[in-house]
C-alpha cells in the first residue's frame, strides 16, 4: 500500500505540473481526491490493516493527501494570475485613440429667455419676486380689480381648486401680494413664473405656459417712463433696430392699457407673411396700474402712479428663436433642443 500511495502522489504531482488551465486541473483534483478517487479508496481500505499497520499508513495517507492538494492550490494561483494576465492583454485599451465624444447639455430657451430678461431689469434696478402657483381667488382677481362676477373672468376661469383656490392664471397675484407687503414704499419688480388656462393646446396656445410681469410705484411714474421701459425690453430681446408702438387696449387693472408691438425683424416694418403684412408683431399687453388696484393694496393713488406690463416668454422665444410651434417647448424632443445648442461661456 506505501509503494501504490507514493505511485499515486507523482502521477498526480506530474497531472498538476501539465495542466494547462483550470478546467484541467480541477479533473485532476476530482480524479484524485474526490469520492471516487484511488487515494478516498485506500482511506476505505484502512480497516483491513493490522493494528500496528494502521497508524502508519494512515498518517501516510494524509501525508500524500496534504501534498497533492498544496500543490493543486499552487498551481490554481498560477493558472488563475496567467488568465488575468491573458485578459489584459486581449482586453488592452490604446490610450492613444481619441475618446467618445460626450454632448453637453445646455439651458432650455425658456430658461435663456428668463435669464435675459432679469439680466436686463436686475440692470435697471428691479428686484426678482416669486410667489406661490396655487392661489388664492382674492390676490389672482379681485385685488386684480376682478371682483366676482367681472365679465373678464371669463377668459382665465381655469383650473379650480376650491371656490376660493386656484391654479394662478397670471403672475399677477405676485404683484398683489408684493404691494401689499410694501404697506406704501415703492416698488420696481419683475415677477417670473408658470401660470395655468384653460386654452386648448395648439401651435399657439397651451394650458400652461411662463409669463414674466412687471410692476413699478412711485411718485411721478409717467406712461412715458413705461414706453422707455418697453423700448429698451424690445432692443435687448430683438435688436437695437427694433421700434415699438403702443395701441389702446383694456385691463382690468390698467388704466390706461395698451397692447404693445414690435417692429417686424424679417421686413424691418415693410411688411411680410410673418407680421401679416402689417409690419408689426404684438409682443405684450401693458398699462398704468389702475387707481383700484393701488387703493386696494394700501397705496394712496392721488399721491403714487406705476405702470406694469406682461410678458409671455414662449412668445418671446418663439419669435427670437423662430420657433412655430409652442409644443415644442415641452415635449422635451432633443431633436428641436439641439439646434439651439450653444457653448457655455
Amino acid at each position: 500500500m506505501e509503494q501504490q500511495l507514493k505511485q499515486l502522489e507523482q502521477e498526480a504531482l506530474a497531472k498538476i505540473a501539465d495542466a494547462a488551465d483550470l478546467k484541467a486541473l480541477n479533473d485532476v483534483r476530482v480524479a484524485y481526491l474526490g469520492k471516487k478517487g484511488p487515494i478516498t479508496d485506500l482511506l476505505k481500505g484502512m480497516g483491513k490493516l493490522s493494528a500496528e499497520e494502521r497508524p502508519k499508513m494512515g498518517a501516510l495517507v494524509n501525508t500524500v493527501r496534504e501534498n497533492v492538494t498544496a500543490e493543486l492550490e499552487k498551481k490554481v494561483a498560477v493558472l488563475e494570475e496567467a488568465a488575468i494576465l491573458a485578459q489584459l492583454e486581449n482586453e488592452s485599451i490604446d490610450v492613444t485613440l481619441p475618446g467618445a465624444k460626450v454632448r453637453a447639455g445646455n439651458r432650455h430657451l425658456l430658461t435663456r429667455v428668463i435669464e435675459e430678461i432679469e439680466d436686463l431689469f436686475l440692470g435697471m434696478g428691479y428686484e426678482i419676486v416669486e410667489g406661490p402657483e396655487v392661489e388664492k381667488d382674492y390676490y389672482n382677481f379681485e385685488a386684480m380689480n376682478l371682483p366676482k362676477g367681472h365679465p373678464a373672468r371669463d377668459m382665465q376661469d381655469s383650473f379650480y381648486i376650491s371656490e376660493e383656490t386656484l391654479l394662478r392664471t397670471h403672475t399677477s397675484p405676485v404683484q398683489a401680494r408684493t404691494m401689499e407687503a410694501k404697506k406704501g414704499e415703492p416698488i420696481r419688480v419683475i415677477c417670473p413664473g408658470k401660470v395655468f388656462r384653460r386654452d386648448t393646446d395648439d401651435a399657439t396656445h397651451s394650458h400652461q405656459f411662463m409669463q414674466i410681469e412687471g410692476l413699478v410705484i412711485g411718485e411721478n411714474i409717467r406712461m412715458s417712463d413705461l414706453k422707455g421701459t418697453l423700448d429698451a425690453l424690445a432692443k435687448r430681446m430683438f435688436g437695437a433696430e427694433r421700434e415699438i408702438r403702443l395701441r389702446p387696449s383694456f385691463f382690468p387693472f390698467t388704466e390706461p392699457s395698451v397692447e404693445v408691438d414690435v417692429s417686424c425683424h424679417k421686413c424691418s416694418g415693410k411688411g411680410c407673411n410673418v407680421c401679416k403684412q402689417t409690419g408689426w408683431i404684438e409682443i405684450l399687453g401693458a398699462g398704468m396700474v389702475h387707481p383700484n388696484v393701488l387703493e386696494m393694496a394700501g397705496y394712496d393713488s392721488t399721491v403714487v402712479s406705476g405702470f406694469a406690463f406682461g410678458i409671455g416668454a414662449e412668445r418671446i422665444a418663439m419669435l427670437k428663436y423662430g420657433v412655430d410651434d409652442i409644443r415644442h417647448f415641452y415635449t422635451n424632443d432633443t431633436r428641436f433642443l439641439s439646434q439651439f445648442h450653444q457653448a457655455e461661456v
